[in-house]
């Protein structure tokens, strides 16, 4: 049987061709377009192919509304300034969100030096899951401000336990196993974590702040395409101002107003009731919340946030469609 993970990839990169197809349908005889196929365009693909008619269907379906929808406020997608200005749509590889760019599918155009991005998803609105270890630096890597030895010195002797406990049960432990893991690991993991963000944020508060919601939601402009039951939603995120642009006097349907990113962090601390969730306030309206879990049922020596955002800026888009099958 198929792990969640690997499901909940395959229901992913499905969606994502899903979307290239639909925006490869749509827009082959209003322009000249050109499909990148990359291996990740293969790896999505190969996920379409894999899963049933019925739902095919559906993704192609809740693609087809979607790309509608984004035709309407991005009118540079059907708009060529000649038959040289190519559309090229391409699927990203995975590892672009490492370094916080989130958007799987993308519209270019090289001519006109313009592109939009969509981030794909299934059924969950997580903005993103990042892990936590002994030798990940998340100040660095999130926020381009290193974490101090303090936090290393907390931190490592909880997770080298961990790795001790995965090689000498030669990685067969449960969690299941350990007992009130909550108290001994989550806790004091967290706790580091939160000191730990404070004390980056005291380092370089508008940097931290601002970088921290770019690292996570998108450093680069996109459209959450968010996939439902019977229904799809469309967030804008135009925290620079590249979505939504006009072309020539054509100007899109709607209007997706830029989103100001935040520059202070108000509060950060545990969830109320909660011993593995903290969250983090900002000003601008922005609140994330991280819940901080075990990725994998067998022990290892990582951790993972599900991070998602619980608030946003009012001026942040956002449309439902009702899909209907009709």
């Amino acid at each position: 049987m198929a792990s969640t993970n690997s499901k909940q990839m395959t229901t992913g990169k499905s969606f994502e061709y899903a979307l290239l197809v639909s925006f490869e349908e749509k827009l082959k005889d209003k322009t000249n377009l050109e499909v990148i196929k990359n291996s990740a365009f293969n790896v999505a693909k190969s996920c379409f192919d894999s899963v049933s008619s019925n739902e095919k269907s559906e993704y192609l379906l809740s693609a087809s509304f979607a790309v509608n929808f984004l035709m309407d406020i991005e009118p540079r997608l059907s708009n060529d300034i000649g038959k040289d200005d190519i559309l090229q749509l391409e699927i990203l590889s995975d590892h672009h969100g490492k370094s916080g760019d989130v958007r799987d599918v993308l519209a270019i155009r090289l001519l006109q030096k313009w592109e939009i991005g969509v981030s794909a998803k299934n059924n969950h609105k997580a903005v993103k899951h990042s892990r936590l270890s002994s030798n990940i630096d998340f100040g660095d890597k999130w926020l381009g401000v290193k974490t101090s030895k303090e936090y290393f010195k907390t931190i490592t002797p909880i997770f080298n336990h961990l790795e001790k406990i995965r090689k000498d049960s030669g990685a067969k432990k449960k969690w299941s196993e350990l007992g009130d893991y909550h108290s001994t690991i989550y806790i004091p993991i967290l706790k580091a974590f939160i000191k730990e963000l404070k004390n980056l944020y005291k380092k370089d508060s508008a940097k931290v702040a601002s970088n921290l919601v770019a690292y996570l939601v998108g450093n680069k402009d996109f459209y959450n395409v968010i996939k439902g039951k019977n229904s799809l939603e469309i967030h804008a995120y135009n925290l620079n101002g590249t979505l939504n642009l006009p072309f020539k006097e054509i100007q899109p349907k709607y209007k997706t107003p830029k989103v100001p990113l935040p520059t202070e962090i108000v509060d950060i601390d545990f969830k109320t009731d909660s011993d593995t969730t903290a969250i983090v306030t900002m000003n601008n309206d922005w609140t994330l919340s991280f819940r901080i879990h075990n990725a994998s049922s067998r022990v290892e020596s990582s951790l993972k946030f599900d991070i998602n955002l619980l608030k946003s800026p009012k001026k942040l888009f956002k449309n439902t469609l009702n899909i209907s099958k009709d």
